[in-house]
């Protein structure tokens, strides 16, 4: 059974978080002597010569109320890499412990696990790239502290079963991982809403994607207090800049306009898929549920080649765990959309 406390590692228990300036004091002032900031300005026309609010205070209070959620159950980080990174500093002993990963899947559980000295033990997908339950049960073993489920599946697209993601935290004794990264363009809802009800479930968001907030870097954890504690204990004391900050908050008053893009986004993810059907070198669309499309071709490298060429750019999985064959196509605008389909036309439809 699940137990948090034996699985938090013993420095990050015993640990005496750094304690900012902006932490230690929070309330209204008029003069500021008490972080070492240049209290004279920056060249900038808007200023940020002071330091920004450590917890994301107003951020958290946003997405409190548009996800009926405490805000004490949310983590802001530097990117969702940021929220992955630290749940390996604060659950996993280097060069003991192990994370379980369901490949083909978000290469970064992979990168972070070698970063941290950390073993990972992998239960691929099925052939039909659904989670293979019985595998990844017997994977587990009294070292594995985290297993990580991406969901709606970066390289694949398709979502994967609630009950079964479930079952899943429900029967391990550490940390379930859930990567909705991609949840905004699925008609699945979110497990945002089972925290309470599974203590060892931390579900990660993101502005990258539906919010087309890339270049912010800034992400979302979900969780129950004490393991948001955790992450507020361990991360940097500034991890979220102020323009960040700043443009999201921005982002919520323009959060129609989001939910338009998601909904055109969708509809030309169908429109593509259907004109990818009618290319004879396309072997297999999978099922997605994201921004994205998973192709299974003739001969992925060439003609990844080939929309290089045409200065098109699309990401080449031939080499990843059952992908063989397989190109990522990003939905785009539907000029770039049509652009794509252009090209592909000059290799030929038949």
């Amino acid at each position: 059974m699940f137990d948090l406390q034996n699985i938090v590692r013993e420095n990050i228990k015993n640990l005496t978080p750094y304690s900012s300036a902006r932490k230690e004091f929070t309330g209204a002032a008029q003069i500021f002597l008490d972080a070492n900031e240049n209290s004279f300005g920056s060249p900038l026309a808007r200023d940020y010569n002071r330091y920004p609010d450590p917890l994301q205070s107003e951020i958290k209070a946003k997405i409190a109320a548009e996800k009926s959620i405490e805000a004490a159950r949310i983590f802001v980080g530097n990117g969702s890499d940021e929220a992955i990174d630290l749940l390996f500093r604060i659950f996993c002993e280097p060069r003991a412990d192990n994370v379980l990963i369901c490949p083909p899947t978000y290469g970064m559980y992979e990168v972070s696990a070698e970063i941290n000295d950390v073993s990972i033990v992998k239960a691929n997908l099925t052939t039909d790239f659904q989670l293979d339950s019985s595998a990844i049960k017997a994977a587990i073993d009294e070292k594995t502290k985290l297993l990580f489920v991406c969901s709606p599946n970066n390289p694949t697209g398709n979502s994967f079963a609630r009950e079964e993601i479930l079952n899943l935290a429900d029967n391990f004794g550490g940390i379930v991982v859930v990567d909705e990264a991609y949840i905004h363009f699925s008609n699945e809802k979110s497990l945002i809403g089972e925290i309470e009800n599974f203590p060892n479930l931390v579900v990660l968001q993101t502005f990258s994607k539906a919010w087309g907030l890339a270049g912010l870097r800034v992400g979302l954890a979900f969780a129950n207090e004490e393991i948001i504690r955790l992450f507020n204990k361990v991360k940097p004391p500034y991890n979220v800049s102020q323009i960040a900050q700043e443009a999201i908050l921005n982002a919520f008053e323009n959060k129609t306009q989001v939910e338009k893009v998601i909904a055109e986004i969708v509809a030309e993810r169908e429109k593509l898929i259907e004109n990818l059907r009618e290319f004879s070198f396309v072997e297999k669309i999978y099922p997605t549920d994201a921004n994205f499309v998973l192709i299974k071709t003739a001969d992925a490298n060439a003609i990844y080649q080939f929309l290089l060429d045409e200065k098109i750019v699309v990401r080449n999985r031939n080499n990843v765990e059952l992908c063989a064959g397989c190109l990522r196509i990003t939905v785009g605008t539907p000029e770039e959309n049509e652009s794509l389909l252009e090209a592909l036309e000059k290799m030929g439809r038949g």
